[in-house]
């Protein structure tokens, strides 16, 4: 067998269990005893809960529990409010109904069959309310408030500590950032342009709905089996609403089928819980592909941008509105705004800025966390605009964003200084890629390039970005070494396709200089693993990544302690390479060690590593983020001018990975961000009737098919290294989503000369524009 090597292209470690349909997810596990959770929801987007009666529904044969505000609202053993930020939402509703899909009722039983006839015997009288629907609606005076009131905030997040609800307003939080003099900016530019951008509700997609298991002992001990990103999360707030000790509250995540934000904090488990504490016996509880769009969706949003620009390009001032809809509940809409305003400026320099994002309530299914947090609204602006400005001073569109781009050790709009910057390196690669500027460009107002017959043309488009990760934050990891040299890795970090086993391992193996198949990474059971804040943020690779590098290293100390002291050599003189203990006459392999160490009845060496990021970093100056996120992405289209048609020939995506671990896993993981990224830009949108959303299923709501893909997707490995990272290594999750969009729409008006501000971008909104257009021109 061969040692671990580190940029070496490797299979993935699960490929086997999945492939072969081996690998047990949340809904094909059971416990003994255990009942069938289902729970009933509101038809009304606002309503009060007049009266509930489930007398009827208790009747029905094998219904075991009956879950209904009573049950929390009079049980001193619960707190029903709770949420990652501000405790607005409860287990049921317990005044009022918020948004059509919001729990009123849920009920346990030995089979589905009895607790779906169990709901329908549930009688619900509601006093319909009036309805906010959109951000504009919320924000009027007089509006209708979501909540009357907000409880205290929920969470001691760091990132999060300055923001609080408006009182007497549905506006959730708001978040500002200013810096130098917006109006001496606006007087000292040449050109302002100004523009407003939307986007929809969308929805992850994920092919695993949320599922929960939950089990609570007579003494109160609570385990779960959850589908949950970040169980330790989980497993705290779990503990407050149940008044338990942390250590009675035991969360276990099997394979997770997907996540993308969309199952981090908590989901069905409080529920499920309440359930299985009434029930005296386990309940396990799977949504439905409808209840998953009532449980969360990712942030519709209004930008309103407006920036200042020399004639030579160069930014000078922007002033940014952002409305992000958060739904009923804040879930982490805060931070997602937060984010969203921060990345307002883009990855450009701009000494004058004036950025207020909000996050709002309105009556519909609560937006939160979605690949890219935030970051992906704010870009489609921030990379559209640069394009409308691009053609209106006949400047490159790659080069106005090489001329404003970051560079290594500038300052963020945060006046932190960035270091292992590799922006401009993405942005090259992918116009080297689709081969920017071989075809003629803008002149005049009218498109004079290559074009396939008088119908179609063709057009090139790029997009960049920036993003941070949560930040601070901890991973922690232990890591055993076994008697015979095999490895025993624990994390929390969960492993939901992005293939975090995979790379940990190649980090531990590469470190201790051992193959890859003697490391086992266990599962996640917080009973047993070390605490992770999250598997969100793109943060595993470099934050746990770096903690299993540390145990490593922590381990090799102590093999050196053992070879010293059991062969009589100075440490200085023991070294290591190739997976053997180097001594001045002798090698030995690992197990010799532990030989020596333990003798024949065996032993481990355990090893400990901890990242902790702060809001300060190691040269003492602020930090809003351990690593920077960095990439580009260009697209190359045809349409056809007289149908508004769109195909995407060609897309390119380059990431600054920091050091691509495995290549092929890098490869993989931007390419499938494109593709999720080509689903939200050309078809992606939940829509609405009075709230309801009226396409809550895989049939109506539009996701690309292989038909829809570009014949070539060229995912781009920009190294960078970060000095922090484990081999240089940064995260690259959520990057390559975030400048899909803009490419396309920037590649649709390099073709054909319409402005597409609205996404998604359809068929019919270019043939719409192209129709004015030419009304125009008449």
């Amino acid at each position: 067998m061969e040692t671990t090597e580190i940029g070496k292209s490797v299979r993935r470690l699960d490929y086997k269990t999945k492939v072969t349909g081996r690998a047990q997810y949340l809904a094909d596990m059971s416990v003994p005893g255990m009942c069938h959770g289902k729970i009933l929801r509101s038809p009304y987007p606002h309503a009060r809960i007049v009266r509930i009666d489930a007398s009827k529904a208790r009747q029905i044969s094998g219904v075991v529990a009956v879950l209904t505000r009573d049950d929390i609202l009079h049980d001193q053993g619960i707190e029903p409010f709770y949420g990652p930020v501000f405790k607005d939402q409860t287990i049921v509703a317990v005044e009022k109904v918020r948004h059509v899909g919001d729990p009123v009722a849920a009920v346990a039983a030995l089979t589905v069959d009895a607790a779906e006839e169990a709901l329908r015997m549930i009688e619900v009288d509601y006093e319909e309310l009036p309805a906010v629907l959109s951000v504009n609606d919320s924000l009027k005076p007089g509006a209708p408030l979501v909540h009357e009131s907000v409880k205290l905030p929920a969470s001691g997040f760091a990132d999060l500590a300055e923001l609080k609800p408006v009182e007497g307003t549905n506006i959730c939080t708001h978040f500002r950032l200013n810096r130098g003099d917006i109006q001496r900016g606006f007087a000292e530019a040449d050109r302002i342009f100004e523009d407003t951008f939307t986007l929809p509700a969308t929805q992850h997609s994920f092919l695993e709905t949320h599922a929960c298991i939950a089990q609570v002992e007579p003494g109160g001990r609570i385990t779960v089996w959850a589908t949950t990103q970040n169980p330790f999360v989980v497993r705290t707030q779990l503990a407050n609403i149940f008044k338990v000790p942390v250590s009675k509250v035991r969360v276990i995540v099997p394979y997770l089928g997907g996540g993308y934000g969309g199952k981090v904090y908590p989901k069905v488990e409080p529920i499920t819980v309440a359930l299985a504490q009434k029930a005296g016996r386990p309940v396990r509880l799977v949504l439905s592909r409808e209840e998953v769009f009532y449980t969360i969706t990712k942030h519709a949003a209004i930008i309103k941008m407006k920036t200042g620009v020399k004639n030579d390009g160069t930014l000078v001032a922007r002033e940014c509105e952002i409305h992000l809809d958060t739904g009923a509940y804040a879930e982490i809409g805060p931070r997602v705004a937060k984010k969203s305003g921060y990345t307002a400026a883009g990855p450009y320099r701009i000494p004058n800025l004036k950025i207020d994002s909000y996050s709002v309530y309105t009556n519909k299914p609560p937006a939160g966390a979605f690949r890219g947090f935030g970051v992906s609204q704010s870009a489609w602006a921030v990379e559209s605009q640069m394009d409308i400005i691009a053609a209106a001073l006949k400047i490159d569109p790659l080069e106005l964003r090489k001329q404003n781009g970051y560079d290594e050790g500038d300052k963020f709009v945060t006046e932190e200084t960035l270091r292992a910057v590799g922006l401009k390196e993405c942005l090259d690669e992918v116009a080297k890629s689709i081969g920017w500027g071989r075809m003629e460009q803008w002149n005049n107002g009218t498109v004079e390039q290559w074009s396939r017959g008088e119908n179609i043309k063709r057009g090139k488009g790029i997009a960049c970005m920036i993003k941070a990760t949560i930040t601070p934050s901890i991973s922690s990891a232990v890591v055993k070494l076994n008697e015979d040299a095999s490895l025993s890795i624990y994390t929390g970090t969960v492993e939901m396709g992005q293939g975090s086993e995979t790379v940990l391992a190649q980090i531990a193996g590469k470190e201790l200089g051992i193959p890859l198949e003697t490391i086992q990474v266990l599962g996640v059971d917080t009973d047993v693993v070390p605490y992770d804040l999250t598997t969100s943020s793109s943060r595993s690779t470099f934050h746990m990544g770096k903690a299993v590098q540390l145990a490593a290293r922590d381990i090799l100390r102590q093999l050196k302690q053992i070879a010293a002291m059991e062969y009589g050599v100075p440490e200085a003189q023991v070294t290591f390479a190739g997976g053997k203990i180097r001594l001045p006459e002798a090698q030995l392999d690992y197990s010799d060690a532990m030989f020596k160490r333990f003798g024949m009845q065996g032993g481990t060496l355990v090893g400990e590593g901890q990242v902790k990021t702060s809001t300060k970093n190691e040269f003492g100056e602020k930090s809003t983020s351990a690593f920077w996120f960095l990439a580009a992405g260009a697209a190359e289209v045809e349409v056809d001018v007289d149908t508004g048609r769109l195909k995407l020939v060609k897309y390119a995506t380059a990431v600054d990975v920091g050091k691509a671990l495995n290549p092929l896993g890098c490869r993989q993981q931007l390419a499938g961000a494109a593709i999720t990224g080509i689903g939200q830009a050309l078809f992606e949108e939940i829509a609405y009737d009075n709230g309801q959303p009226i396409n809550p299923n895989f049939v109506d709501y539009v996701l690309p098919s292989l038909g829809d893909m570009p014949e070539t997707i060229d995912p781009i490995s920009v190294e960078v290294p970060d000095p922090n990272g484990p081999f240089g290594a940064k995260g690259i999750g959520e990057s390559a989503l975030i400048p899909v969009a803009p490419a396309i729409a920037n590649a649709v008006f390099d073709a054909v000369g319409v402005r597409i501000k609205d996404l998604p971008i359809k068929a019919e909104k270019i043939f719409l524009a192209l129709e004015e257009m030419k009304a125009k021109a008449r």
